[in-house]
């Protein structure tokens, strides 16, 4: 059984270090990968590539767990909706059609995804058997805010356009669990051990709607996870206190906290839950000192429960790859 398996399966204490974006801008054999691939969409379809560029952080660092490379709007991509990567913008979705999204079917949607199942057999077949391999999908929400555009800013959403989805928006989310679902089963058959799902946009959700469009869908998800007796872990990003809530009522295996969650907090608050991640990305930009401290703040808060090191957000694409390894041997010899 994988490392991560075990401690959100036995909830079991044992250490295990990995980090989100850990394959990522940061690393320069990502960036020559990058520079020959321009278009994204078609590099997270290059099962070999995928699958080389998910061992990359493995090889340099030996951490505990390798995320196959790959992306959240992979989903609505195989779904119909054409998605763009656009330099220092970010993602552009083609406008939302709510007839081509419900004309949608198993079998073309997984084949559209297949590249990525391939990516993770050849993960697993290079990745050491003690490693653990997971999965990932983003939370209904988290994909709706790109699919239907409705984000506006970096921190808020329009809502003025989500109110035009008003009579659609629960028969939507109850097709992308469905489609969520399908591609989590996929990748475990593949061979991940584990899934994380990612809301990463939980933060911008009206407080009114915080439990029909986060703890309802995410608890969806994860009831089929325990049914197929898959490893869970939901980072619901931004909700602050809403953490105790969201955990009470989606009793996922494991749950990230983001870097704006006291950690002490979390531990008081946080029942039955294996805890992952935690500190700033930004604090590996500062001096060692720093990062270990800010390090230690997390060890020592949960040193006799389970607790998967990670960070509360992903690894920055200006961080010096010399400070995550420096990093991780403090983990280890703590």
């Amino acid at each position: 059984m994988s490392n991560l398996k075990e401690i959100l399966q036995n909830k079991k204490i044992c250490n295990s270090i990995w980090f989100m974006r850990q394959a990522g801008r940061y690393l320069p054999e990502f960036r020559k990968i990058r520079s020959q691939n321009q278009n994204f969409i078609e590099l997270c379809l290059n099962s070999d590539l995928s699958s080389e560029i998910t061992l990359q952080p493995i090889k340099r660092f030996d951490l505990d767990s390798a995320i196959i490379f790959s992306d959240i709007l992979m989903i609505p991509y195989a779904l119909g909706q054409k998605v763009n990567f656009v330099k220092d913008e970010g993602p552009k979705l083609d406008k939302f059609n709510l007839d081509v999204f419900l004309s949608n079917d198993e079998k073309s949607y997984s084949q559209k995804l297949n590249p990525i199942y391939k990516a993770i057999e050849i993960t697993r077949k290079n990745l050491p058997k003690n490693k653990s391999l997971i999965s990932f999908a983003g939370a209904p929400w988290t994909l709706l805010i790109y699919m239907l555009g409705i984000k506006k800013g970096k921190s808020e959403i329009d809502l003025t356009k989500l109110k035009k989805f008003e009579t659609s928006i629960n028969t939507i989310i109850m097709e992308l669990i469905k489609y969520i679902c399908i591609h989590i089963k996929n990748q475990i058959n593949a061979g991940a051990d584990v899934v994380q799902i990612f809301d990463s946009w939980a933060g911008l959700i009206p407080q009114n709607k915080i439990k029909d469009f986060c703890y309802v869908p995410n608890a969806n998800i994860i009831k089929f996870c325990n049914k197929e007796k898959i490893p869970n872990i939901c980072f619901p990003k931004g909700i602050g206190e809403n953490y105790e809530k969201f955990n009470k009522f989606v009793k996922p295996d494991g749950i990230n906290i983001d870097f704006n969650i006291d950690p002490v907090w979390a531990r008081n608050k946080l029942s039955n839950v294996v805890i992952q991640g935690g500190l700033n990305p930004n604090v590996l930009l500062q001096s060692m000192k720093e990062i270990e401290e800010g390090a230690t703040k997390y060890i020592q808060a949960f040193k006799d429960i389970p607790y998967i090191f990670n960070l509360g957000h992903g690894l920055l694409p200006k961080t010096d790859p010399d400070k995550v390894k420096r990093l991780i041997n403090f983990y280890r010899n703590f």
